[in-house]
Order: structure tokens, then C-alpha cells, then sequence
């Protein structure tokens, strides 16, 4: 039986290691299964947080030679002229006639408009006739004073002599100082007219408005009959007979950046364009810089005279300015300087310094750089770029350094 036993356990089937064995293989099943999904997660993760490329437009720069004289900055203004005058009076009165309009060239001291003057003039004849009659008791009190100054020589003889008692010797000689002192006095009143006849003779003088210079008429803001004063009083008083123009004090005022006002220097360079003559350049020279800033435009004001004047430069005209730059020089000539031709749209501006984005390798490089003159659409740069190197012409405003870029077509 124990043998018959034996042979029936060795054709028993061990299902215990086929067990182990499927537990294995399906644990090595669920391995590969997380092993994927990690996979799977770690992909799609990767895909989330990749460093998306900013879309991009670029340009190439490129390398040009330029002279010696070269433009520094642009800027535009307004021609402007430095004696400009409205011509008003100093009194309140009345305008009887005008003797100006607009165009007419003028001299210093020309007479441009009378006020009614009937008042004046009656106050001159009153001062006169003042004048006339403290002049005539001065000349009867001389008399009365010669009179008495021999009255009191007559009676000193006759005091010597003992005929004239000291008493009327006493009133002789107070007769002579009493009329010597209202001489005096009538001398003084005498002054006091012909002071006040001056007074209303300068008041007269005043309804005639002269011009303070010569000049040109721009503007006639009077016309007879109406009323003109000093100062501004509502209603229909006018406070000017009109507006005159040196055309000899013309120059240019132009407003110009702070970041950019280190390009300017006085007595430097300047070639001008007036915008209604745009073929026209007119070579100029600044004369100051004024030396304040406006806070609420961030500019600097710049004074630029003409070197010759011209009929055809008019005040309020606009001008557009190109402040010129020397490169170092050597001996007599003028070196020739090299740079790098870039869309202005490219130069972007952090604080006081100029710089671009580079595109290399699909990133970006922030490389500050020193600008030249701009000529149109294009500007130069000094140093920071080389021919060739490819920058960023349109792209979002937070690109910064490093930023992953694609191009896109213009």
C-alpha cells in the first residue's frame, strides 16, 4: 500500500509553485502598468510646464560706414521770436485811430494809434495857465523887493546920520527878508507848476502808443472807438492795440528728452527743416540750454539760432532740428566711423540706458547699446551690436533675458 501511495503522489500536480508563479508574473504585470503611467504623467508635465516661445518678429543689423559729421539726435519745435511785443497803453482811453495792420513793417518810436485826448490836453492848458500866473506873482514880488532893498538903504543913511530912528531901520530891514522869503516861496510854487505841467504834458504824450522797436505787425486786436486799457477790466476794453515781431530775434525752441539732453552741448551744430519747406535745410547752431526741467514732460528746453535769416522763416512755425555730432578727429580730417544700421523700432529703453534683445540659438540676449543718429525708420548703433546679429523687432513687452522666441513673418 505505502508503494502504491508513493506513485500516487508522484502523479499529484503541485499547484502550489504554479501559484507563486502566477503571482509573480502578475506583479511584475502591475509594475510595468505604473511604470508607464509615471511615464505617461512625467510627458505630460514636461508638455505643461515647458518654456512656451514668445512669437517674435526679427531684423538683421546691419554694418555702415558714416563720416566724420554725423546726425546725434532729432527733435522737433516751434520757430519762435525772442522780442515779441503786444503794444498796449498806459492809460485807460479811448482809440480815436489806428495806424497799423498786419504785415506793415514798423520803426521804434513809429506812432500806431492816438487815444482820445481832450482830457489831457485840458489839463495841459490848465497847468500853463498855472505856470503863467506863479511866474507873474514872481516878477511883482521881485519888484516889491527891489523897492524895499532901497527903502532900507535910504533909511541906513539917513540912521547914520541921526534923521531915522532904529525902529524904522528895523522895519525896512524886515520889509527886504519878508519879501525876499515870498520870492523864495512863489520860486518853489514856480517849480511845483512847471512839474506838474510836465506831468500833463507826459499824460498827453501817453494817448500816442509808439512802437518799442522795430518789428513787423502780426496781429491788429484794435479798431477806433473802442476802449484800450493797461490792464484787463471784462467787458469790451481791449488791452492791446497790437502785436509786433522782431523777425531779427527769430530763433527755434525745441523740448528735448532728459535721458537725451547729455547729446546737446551749447554753440553745437544743428541742421533745421521747417515742415512747410522740407527740402530746405538751414544750418543753425544751439545758443543755450535752458538750465531747468519740466516734471510733467520729463524735458529739457533748448535754444537754437539761425545762422542766417530768411524772409521765409515765420514765428509758430514748425521745425524739425538733427543736432550734429564730431567724431574724434585727427590732424584736419575727420575720421570715419563705422556702425551698425538697426529699425529704430528694435532700441528699447530701460531708464537712461539703450539697449535690444539679440536672438541666438532661439533665446534671447538683453545687450545694452550706444546709440548715434536716427534717420527715419533706422538708427545707429555705436557699439553693442555687430553686422549681422539678428534682434527683435516686434515682441511682447515682458521679454526678458533668456526668454525662449520664435520667429513669425512680418
Amino acid at each position: 500500500m505505502a508503494g502504491i501511495k508513493e506513485q500516487l503522489d508522484e502523479l499529484r500536480i503541485d499547484r502550489t509553485e504554479e501559484s507563486d508563479e502566477t503571482l509573480k508574473k502578475q506583479r511584475r504585470r502591475w509594475i510595468s502598468v505604473v511604470l508607464l503611467a509615471l511615464l505617461v504623467l512625467a510627458a505630460i508635465f514636461w508638455w505643461v510646464s515647458r518654456p512656451r516661445a514668445a512669437a517674435v518678429q526679427l531684423a538683421t543689423a546691419r554694418e555702415v560706414t558714416v563720416g566724420g559729421q554725423r546726425t546725434v539726435l532729432n527733435a522737433s519745435g516751434y520757430v519762435t521770436a525772442r522780442r515779441r511785443a503786444t503794444v498796449s497803453s498806459k492809460i485807460t482811453g479811448k482809440v480815436l485811430e489806428v495806424l497799423i495792420e498786419e504785415g506793415m513793417e514798423v520803426t521804434e518810436g513809429q506812432v500806431l494809434a492816438r487815444l482820445d485826448s481832450s482830457n489831457a490836453a485840458a489839463l495841459v492848458s490848465l497847468g500853463a495857465a498855472q505856470l503863467r500866473a506863479a511866474r507873474s506873482d514872481s516878477k511883482e514880488t521881485r519888484v516889491r523887493l527891489a523897492e524895499a532893498r532901497l527903502d532900507l538903504e535910504r533909511t541906513e543913511k539917513l540912521a547914520v546920520d541921526r534923521i531915522a530912528s532904529q525902529a524904522e531901520l528895523d522895519r525896512a530891514r524886515a520889509r527886504v527878508d519878508s519879501w525876499a522869503a515870498r520870492l523864495e516861496s512863489q520860486g518853489e510854487s514856480v517849480l511845483v507848476a512847471e512839474r506838474s505841467l510836465a506831468v500833463s504834458r507826459r499824460a498827453l504824450d501817453d494817448t500816442v502808443i509808439r512802437a518799442p522797436f522795430d518789428g513787423v505787425v502780426v496781429a491788429k486786436n484794435a479798431q477806433p472807438g473802442e476802449m484800450i486799457s493797461p490792464v484787463s477790466s471784462g467787458g469790451f476794453t481791449r488791452t492791446g492795440i497790437g502785436t509786433i515781431v522782431d523777425m531779427s530775434s527769430l530763433e527755434i525752441e525745441v523740448d528735448v528728452n532728459e535721458a537725451y539732453i547729455n547729446r546737446v552741448v551749447p554753440g553745437q551744430r544743428v541742421e533745421s527743416t521747417l515742415d512747410s519747406y522740407s527740402d530746405w535745410k538751414i544750418p543753425s547752431s544751439v545758443i543755450a540750454i535752458i538750465p531747468t526741467a519740466d516734471r510733467s514732460t520729463a524735458t529739457v528746453k533748448v535754444r537754437i539760432g539761425f545762422d542766417e535769416l530768411d524772409s521765409r522763416i515765420l514765428p509758430d512755425m514748425g521745425v524739425k532740428v538733427a543736432f550734429q555730432g564730431v567724431e574724434q578727429q585727427e590732424g584736419s580730417s575727420t575720421r570715419a566711423a563705422s556702425a551698425v544700421v538697426v529699425p529704430i523700432g528694435a532700441i528699447r529703453n530701460d531708464g537712461n540706458t539703450d539697449l535690444v534683445f539679440v536672438v541666438a540659438d532661439g533665446r534671447v540676449e538683453r545687450r545694452a547699446v550706444r546709440l548715434g543718429d536716427t534717420d527715419g525708420n533706422e538708427a545707429f548703433v555705436l557699439s553693442g551690436l555687430r553686422g549681422g546679429d539678428r534682434v527683435v523687432l516686434t515682441g511682447p513687452a515682458e521679454l526678458k533675458d533668456g526668454d525662449v522666441v520664435e520667429e513669425i513673418g512680418q
